[in-house]
């Protein structure tokens, strides 16, 4: 573990020597409110190792030793997010196997299915929910931490012989440079549609201004112990809660304290009270229910995404999703921001000058 700067110093001139760098991240989001960056796994042909970012120890000289480096990574988004929030770092170049393996035709495409298809190994299971914040790390979270990275530079390795042996190569170049486009974006969560958790759509009235409270209630809740909010509650639990306060029953839970529970209360009454104005209103669907038109290109689309992916032999949902077509179908001017170039070529979509046309 790489703990302190004079080990980071041993491990840079290392990192000078090489044009591939494998990386990988661990956070603790389920077990903390706020998130945080706990391991960075990074391996070389050489040598494999493991930073600690939540000692006192000075990244930036790691940061600028991997700035004119290819990262090579197993599904890129997450551990491309993380990073630039917390080391404010985004690589200029990637290798995604994820992209690479399902641009071969490769149907299993998780870390442990391609270590096990290109070098017969089975990983170890079982530390995927660890709280990787802990320290000292367990000799088996250290292994399972090594082990995203260990396998990725070989694996890289075969992918690009596959991906130059059906001529790929610049295909996969495009859908790893909009996957660095994508995780250079910002997600920003709606604070006034986020209570609206999956289910929340079967609740009616008072019930769901009783939820809208109890949400928000667990979200303060939650960031005052630094917890996630499933810990406080979940959202089951949240749902049934809100409909039980809504008949006039109060349902409680064991493992609450008596804060806990009374501030818990306090918030369904805040919603039992408001009045009807102010209870939510169920959203309407946004766009308008597709013509005639739209469909037929909908479904020429299909076919023609279907008609390629046997072809090449990939699986159709890598060429473009259902939502795609849809959205495409409806505007083709939105080709250009949904399909990276070799996408629309498979579609016979060009643009010439800005203008937009579709081959038959």
């Amino acid at each position: 573990m790489i703990a302190n700067a004079s080990q980071l110093r041993e491990l840079l001139p290392q990192l000078q020597s090489v044009d591939r760098v494998a990386l990988d991240t661990e956070a603790d989001s389920l077990h903390c409110y706020r998130e945080k960056l706990c391991l960075l796994q990074i391996s070389i042909p050489t040598h494999d190792a493991i930073v600690d970012p939540l000692t006192d120890i000075d990244l930036a000289p790691l940061r600028d030793a991997l700035a004119d480096k290819e990262i090579v990574l197993h599904g890129a988004d997450y551990d491309l997010r993380l990073l630039r929030r917390n080391l404010s770092f985004a690589p200029g170049r990637i290798f995604d196997t994820v992209i690479a393996a399902r641009m071969v035709g490769i149907r299993e495409f998780s870390l442990a299915a391609l270590v096990q298809r290109y070098f017969g190994i089975e990983l170890a299971k079982g530390s995927q929910k660890a709280n990787w914040a802990q320290r000292p790390l367990s000799a088996r979270m250290a292994e399972y931490a090594v082990n995203d990275t260990r396998y990725l530079l070989p694996m890289a390795e075969r992918l690009e012989a596959e991906l130059n042996s059906r001529n790929r190569m610049e295909w996969f170049r495009q859908s790893c440079q909009r996957a660095l486009d994508l995780a250079a974006i910002d997600r920003e969560r709606d604070v006034d549609e986020a209570w609206r958790i999956s289910g929340a759509g079967a609740l009616r009235g008072r019930a769901s201004a009783v939820l809208r409270e109890l949400w928000n209630w667990r979200e303060k809740e939650a960031e005052a112990v630094d917890r996630p909010p499933f810990h406080i509650l979940q959202n089951r639990e949240l749902l049934h809660s809100a409909e039980k306060f809504a008949t006039g029953e109060s349902p409680d839970y064991k493992h609450f304290s008596d804060r806990r529970r009374r501030t818990f209360r306090h918030a369904a009454e805040r919603g039992m009270q408001l009045p009807e104005k102010d209870w939510p209103v169920r959203p309407r669907r946004s766009g308008m229910r597709a013509t005639a038109e739209v469909v037929k290109r909908i479904e020429q689309l299909r076919r023609h995404r279907d008609h390629a992916a046997k072809e090449l032999h990939i699986e159709s949902s890598f060429i473009a999703p259902r939502a795609t077509l849809e959205a495409i179908a409806a505007d083709q001017s939105r080709a250009d921001a949904l399909l990276v170039p070799w996408q629309r070529e498979l579609f016979g979509i060009s643009e010439v000058r800005g203008q937009r046309s579709e081959v038959s």
